[in-house]
Parts: structure tokens; C-alpha cells; sequence
């Protein structure tokens, strides 16, 4: 009987001036790698491991066999048209970064990967480009031609999935409607079905206002558009139950008999998450036709090159990448 395949999993580095380098060179410290590619630029990646006073064999992954064996990285390479300084943005750069995600993509399109994983990356210079960029996210979305996805943490026992993503709050109530609701919670209840083997998810939605509007005292969202969608699909069989006040809905006796939360923006469920798990908990995006997670920090372009960082987070959006695609591959057997 022949022995069942281990996922292979691509990690886009991100942004070269931020710690994406530095989180892919002491990954390989930590982890055996054999079943992992980078992404990235060669050059980059060994100068960054030779600034951390770290011995790394970069293998190119076109001709490389797969061993278990630290201390290896096993490279797609893609050439930085501008010299990187660790800490320092250098737009000319942007390009780069986005050939990275492309990259990736095609990687998990073509099945040359199972999954990707993404390395922080700075939105605002990458928008300065050019391009109309806000977010891994969206991008992913429009390279993978879906037009509704949703970002969901998780880590410290909690999955939290959001309504919108990277919108500014004054755009938030606007953006919130019946049809994009109703999609969004049906790719949450898909995801968790067909991704994470929860035969009957129960999800938690929160208000968009305090105290869920208080009946329409502190704002009608609730009564007009969410209250509305969750009993369009409770009716449907779903198990979703809302619009909760967002303060009281993060408690352990709520939290216990619950699958997943949906919060109506960034911010106000990611805090929560991140007090519970951060530096340990992983991004995943739902409804793309491939598997995606990340990590759950930004670049902090201060600390590039300087050895103070952890990789915990990398290693939790690799593993829980490679836990999802072998769920996925056992079930295509």
C-alpha cells in the first residue's frame, strides 16, 4: 500500500524590508521543512540568515529531493528588482511582492502546491503604487476570480470570521447588507463543513452597534439587515444565532457551544482573538478555490534583521494550511 502524501505547502515572504524573511529563515530552525517551499528571493533570504548569524542551505526547489532535515529551505526563486535593506521600504519593490502572491496562486492553481501561506506585507506601499490594494485577502479574491470571500483568525481555542475587512469605520454600516451577509455567513457554514470536518457548525453573530442596538435605540442594523438574514437561515436549517452585543458575546459560557463567531468589522473581533492568541494564532481565508492561511502580525519593520522575533504565528498558519489540505486530499481518496 502506498504510503499517503503529505501536503506540500508554499509560503509567500512578503514584504523583503519587513520580518517575512527573517520568519522563513527561522522557520527552518524550528520545523523540519521538507514538505514546505518559499517563496521568495534567494539572495534576500540568505543575507537575512547570515544577519541573524544563522547557518541556512537554500536548495533550489525545481531540483530539490525532499529531506528531513533542518536548517534547509527549499526555494521557488523570484528576483527582487531593488536591492532590501531589513527596515527600510523601498516602493520599487511593490512589484516584487506582488509576484510573490501570484506566484503562490498559480502554485496552488496548477496543484504544484496543496496550500500558501502568506508572510506579512505593507498595504499603504503597495497602494502607492498604483494599485488599488487593501489587503491579502482581496487580493486573493480577485486573483482567484471569487467574488465574496471572508477572513477568519484562529488561535486560543476561538475562530472568529468578519463581515468586512480592511474598510475604514465610518464605511462599515453601508457595507453591511442582506445579500452580503447572507453570503457571507453561507461560505462560513460551507468552510467549516468542508474544511475543518464540522458536520453541523453553530455560529455566533455579533451586533454592529453597542449592546446590539439596544431595539433600535443605538442604531436599526440589527433590526433591518442582520436580525433578518439569521432568521433566513435558521429557517434553512443553519445553526446561527444573533445579533449579540459584542461585549458580553466573547464569555466562556457563550463561547463553549460555538463553532465560530462573525463580527461586523476588524476591529471588533480580532482584539479578542489576538489577547488570546497572538503570536500563535493564524488568518484563513474562506471561499477561495485554494487554501490559504497567514500569519496573524504585520512586518514590524523594526525588528527586521534583529533576531528579537518569535515564528510561532508562521508556524501555527503552516500547520493549520497543511492540516486543512490533508483533510482535503483524504476526502478526494
Amino acid at each position: 500500500m502506498q504510503a499517503k502524501r503529505k501536503p506540500l505547502v508554499a509560503i509567500s515572504s512578503g514584504e523583503p524590508a519587513g520580518i517575512g524573511p527573517d520568519l522563513c529563515v527561522l522557520l527552518s530552525q524550528k520545523i523540519s521543512c521538507e514538505n514546505i517551499v518559499v517563496i521568495g528571493d534567494k539572495g534576500v533570504l540568505a543575507k537575512r540568515a547570515q544577519l541573524l548569524g544563522i547557518k541556512l542551505a537554500l536548495v533550489d526547489f525545481a531540483s530539490a529531493v525532499a529531506r528531513d532535515q533542518k536548517g534547509m529551505l527549499r526555494v521557488l526563486h523570484v528576483a527582487a528588482q531593488h536591492p532590501v535593506v531589513p527596515g527600510t521600504l523601498d516602493r520599487r519593490n511593490s512589484p516584487y511582492v506582488l509576484a510573490l502572491l501570484d506566484a503562490a496562486v498559480n502554485a496552488c492553481v496548477s496543484s504544484m502546491v496543496d496550500a500558501m501561506v502568506t508572510a506579512p506585507i505593507h498595504k499603504a506601499i503597495l497602494s502607492e503604487t498604483g494599485s488599488p490594494f487593501t489587503g491579502h485577502t482581496e487580493y486573493l479574491a480577485q486573483a482567484t476570480g471569487r467574488s465574496r470571500v471572508v477572513m477568519m483568525l484562529v488561535g486560543g481555542g476561538l475562530r472568529v470570521a468578519l463581515a468586512t475587512t480592511h474598510l475604514a469605520l465610518k464605511d462599515v454600516p453601508s457595507a453591511i447588507n442582506p445579500t452580503m451577509l447572507e453570503s457571507t455567513l453561507r461560505i462560513i457554514h460551507t468552510d467549516l463543513i468542508n474544511r475543518f470536518g464540522i458536520p453541523n457548525p453553530k455560529i455566533l453573530v455579533a451586533g454592529l452597534n453597542p449592546h446590539a442596538g439596544e431595539s433600535g435605540l443605538l442604531g436599526t442594523e440589527e433590526i433591518e439587515t442582520i436580525a433578518p438574514v439569521i432568521k433566513q437561515l435558521h429557517l434553512a436549517g443553519f445553526d446561527i444565532r444573533g445579533p449579540m452585543a459584542a461585549d458580553t458575546l466573547f464569555t466562556p459560557m457563550r463561547l463553549k457551544a460555538c463553532d465560530c463567531v462573525l463580527a461586523m468589522y476588524h476591529d471588533q473581533g480580532l482584539p479578542v482573538l489576538k489577547y488570546a492568541s497572538f503570536g500563535a494564532g493564524a488568518n484563513v481565508t474562506l471561499g477561495l478555490p485554494i487554501i490559504r492561511t497567514s500569519v496573524d502580525h504585520g512586518i514590524a519593520l523594526d525588528l527586521a534583521g534583529s533576531g528579537k522575533i518569535d515564528c510561532g504565528s508562521l508556524i501555527a498558519a503552516t500547520e493549520l494550511a497543511s492540516e486543512l489540505a490533508e483533510k482535503l486530499m483524504s476526502r478526494a481518496l
